[in-house]
């Protein structure tokens, strides 16, 4: 006995698979639940059959489209001739066809889609755009004022690419460009643009895209203004230049590019610079470097005959001369001072010499005076320190020699001896003569007195 087909998707298994036409079955009771529905597309393909009409909606923003077929007396009640490219909006319904396994619309009715609607669609599609930023000028980028290599977007065959590049060489002759032809209207513009962007885009060579296209209707131009396109050169890295139409054609690629070219024309004089001016600068440069060059060594020269009729440059020893003079008085003026103070120095010294030897013992010993000492050393300073008989030391100018009081009384001293004892007490008086006779020299004056010893009591030299 067969078992049962499971009733879900879900309970299918590899046992127990669903035949092909239970699926198709499935589906399409699942779409006829569908209820009608309003759709917007492009006509990409179209083809009347007796009472039908059978076309192509497709996405204008993506790569997607649906089969239709739809009476041809809703075709017929249309305000302007249905052709391939036209923007509709229909009434459909889904349907699943089990026998072939597709899906397709059965419309009721069809309607154009109306200038003032797409405008005002991209009006909003502006607007939001705008409050993300996608057209903010500090996302810009500059413009390379020579690149290696240009990227050109552009139709096939077009005018606007040869516009492009003969403008560009024109001004610039050895550009290279990489050129892209795609379709600039229609149900693949879009995509083709978008694909030709990316893969410029990924080119390390490439400096700079234009998307070029000449002009034509607002309809022709509005792939131009699509949310994928737009979005895809925001995203992109390298500058665009948008050249879309003519001056007065403002697509939102104008807004979202880094640079906006009225024409194609102004485009390619935008990419590249002039040579002829570029050039014309270059001289203009070298002309006024050259003047700045001989006005600045004109004013060096000057300066330097200026310095040359200097009368230092004239005689360049005269201030060497003039300061070796100044050098040799300074030097004269020193050596005077050093002499003037070196005689006054030795004069001085000498002054002090005199001054020593005039008070030094040995001067008054020289003038005739006498040092009495006893045997131990000590100098006889008061005749009653002198016993009678005692050997003592005299010292005198040149050597000494040794003497014996023969009397300690002063009564039997003679006059002379006496009066040259007092002048010895006026040496002695001296500070630098303490050391002489003393103050009673009548003892001192009889040992002095050179009378030879009789006897045992001879002198001691």
């Amino acid at each position: 006995m067969t078992s049962p087909l499971p009733d879900k998707a879900a309970d299918t298994t590899a046992e127990q698979p669903w035949p092909v036409r239970v699926l198709s079955l499935k589906i399409s009771d699942y779409v006829d639940r569908m209820s009608q529905l309003w759709v917007e597309g492009q006509v990409v393909q179209f083809n009347p059959r007796g009472g039908t009409a059978f076309l192509t909606l497709r996405d204008p923003d993506v790569d997607m489209s649906l089969s239709v077929s739809v009476p041809m007396n809703a075709v017929n009640a249309m305000p302007i001739p249905l052709a391939q490219g036209a923007r509709v909006v229909l009434q459909a319904k889904p349907t699943f066809w089990t026998k072939r396994g597709t899906l397709q619309l059965e419309a009721r009715q069809i309607r154009p889609v109306g200038i003032g609607d797409l405008l005002a669609r991209v009006e909003i599609l502006k607007r939001t755009l705008a409050a993300e930023g996608v057209f903010d000028a500090g996302r810009k980028r500059p413009i390379p004022f020579l690149p290696h290599r240009v990227g050109l977007i552009t139709g096939r065959n077009s005018a606007a690419e040869k516009d492009v590049v003969e403008n560009a060489r024109r001004r610039w002759p050895a550009v290279v460009f990489e050129i892209r032809e795609v379709a600039v209207q229609g149900a693949s513009a879009v995509t083709e643009v978008v694909d030709a962007l990316r893969e410029l885009d990924a080119m390390p060579s490439v400096d700079v895209i234009v998307i070029a296209r000449g002009g034509g209707a607002l309809e022709e131009l509005l792939p131009f203004s699509n949310e994928a396109m737009v979005r895809a050169v925001a995203q992109a890295r390298t500058p665009v230049i948008s050249a879309i139409g003519h001056d007065v054609d403002t697509p939102l690629l104008d807004l979202v590019a880094d640079w906006r070219a009225s024409t194609p024309t102004d485009a390619g004089k935008k990419v590249v610079p002039d040579a002829a001016h570029e050039r014309a600068l270059v001289d203009a440069a070298r002309d006024r470097v050259r003047r700045a060059l001989v006005r600045r060594v004109e004013a060096e020269r000057s300066g330097l005959r200026s310095l040359v009729s200097r009368p230092v440059m004239a005689d360049p020893v005269a201030l060497v001369r003039v300061r070796r003079q100044e050098v040799a008085a300074l030097r004269a003026r020193a050596t005077a001072r050093i002499e003037a103070r070196l005689h006054r120095a030795a004069d001085q010294a000498e002054h002090l010499r005199r001054q020593v030897v005039a008070l030094s013992p040995q001067s008054t010993l020289e003038r005739g005076y006498a040092v009495v000492q006893h045997r131990d050393g000590r100098i006889v300073m008061d005749q009653d320190d002198v016993g009678v008989g005692e050997l003592l030391r005299v010292r005198v100018a040149r050597g000494d020699f040794g003497v014996r009081p023969v009397t300690a009384g002063a009564e039997d001293a003679p006059p002379k001896a006496a009066t040259r004892g007092t002048a010895a007490r006026k040496a002695t008086s001296s500070p630098a003569t303490k050391a002489a006779s003393p103050r009673k020299p009548r003892a001192t004056r009889r040992a002095a007195t050179p009378k030879p010893a009789s006897g045992d009591d001879g002198a001691a030299s």
